[in-house]
Parts: structure tokens; C-alpha cells; sequence
């Protein structure tokens, strides 16, 4: 397997934050042209709840994410790729997606908590697959 194939789930999660920043700007222009909110009160964010919900999503794509990227640049900087990470890549991608959506949509908090717990899952089995595969009896 190509070792460049970890980076296009890296390329997706990129894509999906730079969708969730687009939906944040768009809310809060309508927020404002709605009479919902004033520019300046983005100043310290009291985002009216619709767009509340997509800046709290940015902030998200910047958390837990942080570790996908890590843990695909050192599959790939050691050879490590594989396509076990890969497919885990991918599944991760996969559930920050139906995390964000949910998230900027319905935004119903049981449903949000089971893709976090999901894309969590996945992020750890991603660095125990990388240890493995780094280990002296794994790669």
C-alpha cells in the first residue's frame, strides 16, 4: 500500500473543518442580518444557538482531531502505513462527520455523544495499531 494513502482521510477531516467554519460564517451572517445578533457581539462569541452550535463544531474539529493528524504523520514518517490505518483513518473521518452533522443539524446531545465515543474508539485502536506497528516484534 502507498504510504501517501493515509493522507487522504487527513484531506477529508481538513475538508470537513474548513465546511464546518463555512457553516459557522454563513449562521452568523444570518444571525446578524436576522437581527438575532450584532457583529460585535462575535467579539466574545454569544452566537445565537444556530450558530452556537457550528463555532462549538470548530472548536471540536481542533480537539480530538489534533490526535488523527499526529498519528497520520508518524504512520506515514516511519512507514508504517498500512491499510489497517487506513481503514481506521477513514472510519474516524467517517465519524466526525455524522459527529458535525448531527451536531449542526438535529444537534440532539445522545446522538453527538455516540460518534465522539465512536471516533474516540477508533483514535485508540489508530495509536495502538501505530504502536504495534512500530514495535520491534510488529512492523
Amino acid at each position: 500500500m502507498q504510504s501517501t494513502a493515509i493522507f487522504w482521510p487527513v484531506i477529508a477531516q481538513v475538508a470537513l473543518t474548513l465546511v464546518v467554519y463555512y457553516v459557522m460564517s454563513i449562521r452568523r451572517i444570518a444571525a446578524v442580518k436576522a437581527g438575532q445578533a450584532r457583529a460585535r457581539d462575535f467579539a466574545v462569541p454569544a452566537d445565537p444557538e444556530l450558530s452556537a452550535t457550528a463555532a462549538r463544531n470548530v472548536s471540536n474539529q481542533f480537539e480530538l482531531p489534533v490526535l488523527f493528524y499526529v498519528v497520520c504523520l508518524a504512520f506515514h514518517q516511519v512507514d508504517a502505513v498500512d491499510l489497517v490505518a487506513v481503514v481506521l483513518a477513514w472510519a474516524f473521518v467517517v465519524s466526525r462527520i455524522v459527529h458535525a452533522w448531527v451536531h449542526v443539524t438535529s444537534n440532539i446531545v445522545i446522538r453527538r455523544r455516540r460518534m465522539f465515543i465512536v471516533g474516540f474508539f477508533v483514535m485508540v485502536l489508530m495509536w495502538v495499531w501505530f504502536a504495534i506497528r512500530i514495535a520491534p516484534f510488529g512492523g
